[in-house]
């Protein structure tokens, strides 16, 4: 028995030194990745040394003696930090996901393909002018060139991943570049989802309630609308969830996350140290690492600093010495559903005003990872290109006989985009800046500007040319046939909304409707917000001067104005009312509820119980009132309307019709249905989190969710590459954490603002900014989160422009020395 209990000891005591000695050996494979910061090369590609100088925050402060060799070691700088990730964008754009994922991404792919943005990328190249193709190749020699030292130094395969995945890296080329913007433009696009989910729900509600449930904007009803049935005939209902997933790395984004974002500014007449101010914090899906890399470019024309995209040489929302320039998604109408009727004699071809025309098409095929290639044959009409019905959930609103294409501004071999970026961080002034704009093509944004005496809002991006008769304005499919359906080219540039220096000193948007024009000039019908703008109006009007200080207070405000206007309405007939109830009772647990939120002033602080109940409660209550009308269509909406509960609760144009269950003979009213939903929120949050109502906190629901797109999923790979983060703020407050809205953590914070950044021009080295994780996308790198904690918390770090200040602070320096 010792003898066998000696011999236990001794294979315990060896599988432990294994083990260790196993995980060392993984360690010092995996660190060969990690970049030494004080490593000095000698390269081919630049004319003269280059100098990258980073900080403890790793943010790389680049000079070189040519922008051309700038650009080159932006490049290296991102290859070096984000290798994987801008693989993983080139191949989404590419469609070529499958080669490395196999059959979980075959329908990403197809779509990819049948977008043809990759395509379209590499026309695009030479729309552009000399000197953005030469940026352009100098940044994919930078890239190419950090490749090389992987495959010549041993350098652990360039990330972790690539170990896991194939570890073919294709050279960089300038088209992969412009295709990322394009793949940008995509997941900042909502409006084919905004189409369909009109479109099912309009086959199952009068045109009254679907004023109620999916109005055009705050205070205007679509009761004109007309039934889907009746533009395309053929059309079923269906009462099923609409279905827009595609799997892993979809960039198509589900209703409600196409983009958001905060951009604000003030003249120097509003601001107390006498400089413009202005503040940005573009809004996206949270990923580890985020989308976001900082990065300083000390360009011929001068220094600029801010937040970059990795794949793509410019500086997208930031400043320079003389302008500040911010992005938030501008919700324009850019992408029409034309349903084409097919030819029943010969399915190649498609009604036209003037005929049947055939439609072009080509063959590609999908390389597939353990699986036979896929073959598809891509078809286009004169409208763009055909989706099968399995994406956008298309199929589900086109009748037999018929296929879908897509209009989409996007879809340009001449996008110019890319040009554009790169002309506004030499601009010296707004006028620049705006006439640089006129080259954007997608995504469509506004443009948020700032220079040492004004500012100015400007909608950049192509704005489609419609037919004033167009059957459903863009709201709604239509046949592809009807001489008014489509695109009718382009709009001028300046017809785009311009807002510039404004007598009130201030300009801000938070994908609010900016502005109030008749169809077709009328930008969109359906807009990101209605909430937070009144909350940003209010902290506006409460100064007559402001300071970087309260630009990021007001950046950072968590306090909700849906709640503060929704809860006096749902619980009119609740507060205070009812006998004392025992302990332990739904009852006395509605009492306990009702008590805290009477005295809650809105704030969405991660460690209040507050904002968790009445969440909750509006969560429960939206449910209730739809689905006995929209059976499972009501799973499709998984967020609160503010617009919807206010149109009820007030009886707008017998909205309050929705209180009652029409499939029960009691006839409801809006407090009994206040009063039950309360009770089941309740119910579901004391299973969750306990009986105990003061000890909730609303961060233990509202966790922000940085997941690695690959790893994020992998049992125990998951803990060392995911960032989970307790935050404030929700789905209508400034300080913005969109809530997942499916599922059994729907609380959860999955989109928000990945970059942050506050400028002020009577002192422009006082500018800050922050990233929602770190500049490396190496999970063994400190820089992989080190900026996640001081981006919860709601810190920044400095974003100067002076040389010896970066120089001062380096942590790290690596010099570039042309090869001979």
């Amino acid at each position: 028995m010792l003898t066998a209990f000696r011999w236990l000891i001794r294979l315990v005591t060896g599988a432990i030194v294994l083990g260790l000695l196993g995980l060392f050996l993984a360690y010092y494979i995996l660190s060969r990745s990690l970049v030494d910061y004080d490593e000095d090369f000698t390269l081919r590609g630049i004319s003269a040394p280059v100098e990258i100088i980073r900080n403890n925050d790793n943010v790389p402060h680049i000079f070189g003696q040519t922008d051309a060799d700038v650009y080159f070691a932006l490049g290296f700088a991102h290859a070096q930090d984000r290798l994987w990730q801008m693989t993983m964008l080139r191949r989404t754009a590419q469609g070529r996901l499958s080669e490395v994922f196999g059959t979980t991404t075959i329908k990403v792919d197809e779509l990819l393909r049948r977008l043809d943005l990759y395509g379209l990328a590499l026309q695009s190249v030479e729309a552009q002018d000399a000197e953005t193709i030469a940026a352009l190749q100098a940044y994919s020699s930078g890239v190419n060139a950090w490749i090389n030292q992987i495959n010549a130094g041993a350098r652990g395969r360039g990330a972790p991943e690539f170990f896991l995945f194939s570890n073919e890296i294709a050279a960089w080329a300038p088209a992969d570049s412009i295709a990322i913007l394009k793949l940008m433009a995509l997941q900042l696009s909502g409006s084919v989802q905004t189409e369909v989910l009109r479109a099912r729900v309009s086959l199952l509600l009068s045109g009254d309630r679907l004023a109620d449930i999916l109005p055009d904007d705050p205070g205007q009803g679509v009761a004109s609308l007309p039934d889907y049935s009746t533009l395309v005939p053929g059309t079923n209902p269906y009462t099923a969830p609409v279905d827009f997933a595609l799997g892993p790395f979809s960039p198509v984004a589900a209703p409600g996350k196409a983009g958001a974002s905060n951009a604000w500014a003030a003249l120097p007449g509003r601001s107390a140290a006498g400089g413009s101010l202005l503040a940005n914090d573009p809004h996206l899906g949270l990923t580890a690492p985020t989308i976001w890399y900082l990065a300083r470019l000390e360009l011929q024309s001068g220094g600029v600093i801010g937040g970059t995209i990795p794949g793509v040489p410019a500086v997208l929302v930031g400043r320079s010495e003389r302008l500040g320039w911010g992005l938030t998604t501008a919700y324009l109408d850019d992408q029409d559903v034309l349903i084409e009727e097919l030819n029943p004699d010969n399915t190649e071809e498609y009604r036209t005003p003037d005929g049947w025309e055939r439609f072009q098409s080509r063959q590609s095929i999908i390389t597939v990872k353990d699986a036979a290639p896929v073959t598809l044959t891509l078809r286009w009409s004169r409208h763009g290109p055909i989706l099968p019905g399995t994406h956008y959930d298309l199929g589900t609103i086109t009748p037999s006989g018929h296929v879908a294409a897509l209009s989409w501004t996007a879809l340009s071999g001449a996008d110019t985009s890319m040009t554009a970026a790169l002309r506004m961080m030499p601009a010296d002034g707004i006028p620049a800046a705006l006439e640089a704009g006129r080259l954007v093509v997608a995504p469509a944004q506004n443009l948020m500007l700032a220079d040492q005496t004004g500012i100015a809002l400007q909608l950049v991006g192509a704005m489609p040319a419609r037919d004033p008769a167009h059957p459903s304005q863009g709201r709604l499919p239509v046949l592809g046939a009807d001489p008014a359906a489509g695109f009718k080219g382009m709009l001028p540039y300046d017809t785009n909304p311009r807002f510039l220096n404004p007598t009130s000193g201030l300009l801000g948007n938070s994908n609010n409707k900016t502005i109030d024009r008749p169809f077709p000039e009328h930008v969109s019908f359906d807009w990101g917000d209605t909430q937070r703008i009144q909350r940003w109006l209010t902290l506006m009007q409460a100064r007559e001067v402001h300071t970087r200080e309260s630009f990021i207070e007001a950046q950072l405000d968590t306090v909700n104005p849906t709640a503060r206007a929704l809860l006096p309405l749902i619980g009119a007939d609740l507060w205070f009312t009812g006998e004392a109830a025992p302990e332990g009772t739904p009852e006395r647990l509605r009492q306990k509820a009702l008590a805290l939120l009477a005295e809650w002033n809105g704030e969405m602080n991660e460690h209040l119980p507050e904002p968790l109940i009445a969440e909750a409660w509006m969560r429960a209550l939206m449910d209730r009132l739809i689905r006995d009308e929209l059976g499972a269509m009501a799973d499709s909406f998984t967020h609160i309307s503010p617009v919807f509960l206010e149109r009820v609760y007030r009886n707008v144009d017998g909205a309050s019709v929705w209180c009652d269950v029409i499939q029960s003979a009691a006839v409801e009213t809006c407090a009994d249905l206040s009063r039950i939903a309360l009770d089941e929120a309740l119910l579901r949050l004391a299973e969750k989190y306990g009986p105990n109502i003061e000890s909730w906190r609303w961060g233990d629901a509202h966790l922000a969710t940085h997941d690695h797109p690959v790893l994020g999923e992998v049992p125990f790979l998951r803990h060392f590459v995911n960032i989970r983060q307790s935050t404030s703020g929700g789905d209508d407050t400034l300080m913005r954490g969109v809530t997942r809205g499916t599922g059994a953590e729907p609380f959860q914070n999955v989109h928000s603002a990945g970059y942050r950044g506050v400028y002020d021009f009577a002192d422009p080295d006082s500018s800050v900014f922050i990233t929602a994780t770190g500049q490396s996308g190496h999970p063994l790198s400190r820089h992989y989160d080190d900026l996640g904690e001081l981006w919860r918390r709601g810190e920044y770090v400095p974003m100067s422009l002076d040389p010896d200040l970066a120089r001062a602070a380096a942590a790290g320096v690596m010099i570039l020395t042309p090869a001979d």
